[in-house]
C-alpha cells in the first residue's frame, strides 16, 4: 500500500473505523457513568456515598494495571491477544456492574472495566506506531480525538433518559452488543499489523508469560501506591490523609520509575520528557475541570444544563485542537505545539477562574474552558507522536504504556489535589470560592511547569542500529516505524 494513501483508503479503513468505533465505546461509558451515579448509589446503597468515589478510583486503579500489562504483552508478542483480553475484561466488568446487586460488587466490576479500558489504548497507540506512516498518525489522533464528541455532547443525555425511562443496569448492559461488533470489525485489521519482531506462538505465550512476571508485580504495587494516595486526598485530613498521602507516593513512585522510560522523573530530554510531560498535561487540566461543574452549580447557581454547556464546549475544542495540529505539525513541530498548548491551558483556566466573581456571566465561562480544551488538543496528541517517534520498534509497547501510565496518574493526582484543596477551604470554613480558587491556581502553576519543561522535547531522536545516514536508510527507519506487511508489497 502507498503511504499516501488515506486513513480512509480500503486498506486503511478496517483498521481506523475500528478504533475510532472501540474509543467511541470507552468514552460512552466514561461520560454515562458519572451521569447515573446518583440513581446507582440511591438503587444499591440508599444513597450512601462511603462507596460513591470509590466507584470511580476502581477504575483507574485497574486500568494502571491494564495499562502495564498490556504494554508488555505487545512488546513480547503482538497485537492481538492484549486487544482480545482488554474488550473481553471490558465486556466482563460492564456484564458484572449491570448485575450487580450491592456496591461492593460494582466496585468489582469497575476495576475489571478499567483493565480492560486500560489495554485499549496502549494497542490503538503501537497499531497507529506500527501500520501507519509518519505522515499520517497526527490525523489519525486527531481522529481518535473526534471520536469523544458523539458521547461528550450526548453521552449524559442518553444515559440519562435509559437510568430514567427504563433502568440504570442498561446503560452497561446495553453497550456489550456494541463491544462484539466492534471486536469483529477491529480484530482483523489488528491481526494484519506486523509485530515488532516476528516470533512463533509458542515464543509468544513464553514471552507474555515472562512479561506478566516481571511487570505485573510493579503495576500492583503502582496501583496500591496510586489507591493510597487518591484515598488519603480524598480524607484531605491531617490523620489518616497526610500519612496515606506519603506512604501512597513512597509506594508507587518507585513503581512508576521503574514502568516509564529511564530519566521520565527527572525530565531526560526526548522521549523521557515526553512521556511526563502527558501527566504534567492531565494533571493542570483535571485539577480544574473536575470541578467545572461544581463552581458553576454549587457556587454561582447555575443549572446542571448550563454546565453542561461548559463541559462540552471543551470538548468540542479540544477536538479542534486536535485537528489543527494535524494539519499544522510537519511545519510547527511537535515540540512547539506542546509549548503553544500548554500556555494555551492557562490562559483558559485563569479565564474560567473569572467566573467565580458573581458579576462575570457564564458566556465568559464557556469561551474560557472552550480555549482550555483547544489547549488540550493542541498539546496531547503531540506528546505520543514524539514517544512514537523516540521509541524503538521494540520498545514502543512499553513506551506508550508509559506514557498512558503517566496521563492517568495525572489526571488522579490533579482531580485528588484539587478535591483536598476544596476539602479543606470548606472545612475551614472559607467561603466556596476559595477552594476552587485554589484548586483551579494549582492546575495553572503546573501548567507553567509543563511550559517551562516543554523546552526538553526538541532532542535528538535515539540512534537505531538501523539507522544510516543517508536518504535511503531513513526511507527504511520510518518503513520499519511506520509500516503495515503490505505497505510496500
Amino acid at each position: 500500500m502507498p503511504e499516501s494513501a488515506g486513513l480512509w483508503s480500503p486498506g486503511r479503513r478496517a483498521l481506523t473505523l475500528g478504533l475510532v468505533l472501540n474509543v467511541t465505546i470507552v468514552a460512552s461509558e466514561a461520560m454515562a457513568v458519572s451521569t447515573i451515579m446518583p440513581i446507582v448509589a440511591t438503587d444499591l446503597a440508599g444513597g450512601n456515598r462511603d462507596l460513591y468515589g470509590w466507584v470511580f478510583s476502581a477504575f483507574f486503579l485497574g486500568s494502571l494495571i491494564g495499562i502495564v500489562l498490556a504494554g508488555a504483552l505487545i512488546d513480547r508478542g503482538g497485537l492481538v491477544l492484549p486487544f482480545v483480553l482488554g474488550l473481553g475484561m471490558f465486556s466482563a466488568g460492564l456484564l458484572v456492574g449491570g448485575l450487580a446487586p450491592t456496591m461492593p460488587i460494582l466496585v468489582g466490576a469497575r476495576v475489571l472495566q478499567g483493565l480492560g479500558a486500560g489495554a485499549i489504548p496502549a494497542v490503538a497507540y503501537v497499531s497507529i506506531g506500527r501500520a501507519l506512516p509518519e505522515a499520517l498518525r497526527p490525523k489519525m489522533f486527531a481522529t481518535l480525538s473526534t471520536a469523544w464528541i458523539l458521547p461528550g455532547v450526548i453521552g449524559p443525555t442518553v444515559a440519562a433518559f435509559v437510568a430514567d425511562r427504563f433502568h440504570w443496569r442498561f446503560v452497561f448492559l446495553g453497550l456489550l452488543p456494541l463491544i462484539a461488533i466492534a471486536a469483529a470489525m477491529t480484530l482483523p485489521a489488528i491481526a494484519a499489523v506486523r509485530p515488532a519482531v516476528e516470533l512463533s506462538e509458542a515464543e509468544e505465550e513464553h514471552n507474555a508469560a515472562v512479561a506478566a512476571r516481571q511487570r505485573l508485580p510493579l503495576a500492583l504495587v503502582l496501583a496500591i501506591g496510586a489507591g493510597m494516595t487518591v484515598a488519603g486526598l480524598t480524607d484531605a485530613r491531617l490523620v489518616p490523609g497526610l500519612p496515606l498521602v506519603v506512604l501512597g507516593l513512597v509506594i508507587g513512585f518507585p513503581a512508576f520509575r521503574r514502568l516509564t522510560p529511564v530519566g521520565t522523573l527527572r525530565a531526560a530530554r526526548g522521549l523521557p520528557s515526553a512521556v511526563l510531560l502527558r501527566g504534567v498535561l492531565t494533571f493542570a487540566f483535571f485539577a480544574a475541570d473536575a470541578y467545572v461543574a461544581l463552581a458553576l452549580q454549587d457556587w454561582r447557581g447555575f443549572s446542571a444544563t448550563e454546565s453542561g454547556v461548559v463541559l462540552t464546549a471543551a470538548t468540542l475544542s479540544w477536538t479542534v485542537g486536535a485537528w489543527i495540529q494535524a494539519r499544522r505539525i510537519e511545519k510547527i513541530g511537535a515540540a512547539r505545539f506542546v509549548r503553544i498548548g500548554f500556555a494555551t491551558v492557562i490562559v483558559g483556566i485563569a479565564g474560567f477562574g473569572a467566573v467565580l466573581s458573581p458579576s462575570v456571566p457564564i458566556v465568559v465561562g464557556i469561551v474560557a474552558w472552550a480555549i482550555a480544551g483547544l489547549g488540550m488538543g493542541f498539546s496531547y496528541s503531540p506528546l505520543a507522536l514524539l514517544v512514537l517517534r523516540d521509541a524503538t520498534p521494540e520498545t514502543q509497547g512499553t513506551s506508550t504504556a508509559g506514557l498512558q501510565l503517566s496521563d492517568v496518574v495525572g489526571t488522579a493526582l490533579g482531580t485528588g489535589v484539587g478535591g483536598a484543596l476544596i476539602a479543606f477551604a470548606h472545612r475551614e470554613g472559607a467561603e466556596g470560592w476559595v477552594g476552587l480558587a485554589w484548586a483551579f491556581g494549582v492546575g495553572i502553576v503546573v501548567a507553567i511547569l509543563g511550559f517551562l519543561l516543554a523546552g526538553r522535547l526538541g532532542g535528538p531522536v535515539p540512534h537505531r542500529p538501523d539507522q544510516r545516514m543517508t536518504d535511503a536508510a531513513e526511507t527504511a527507519r520510518r518503513t520499519i516505524d511506520g509500516a503495515a506487511p503490505s505497505s510496500h508489497g
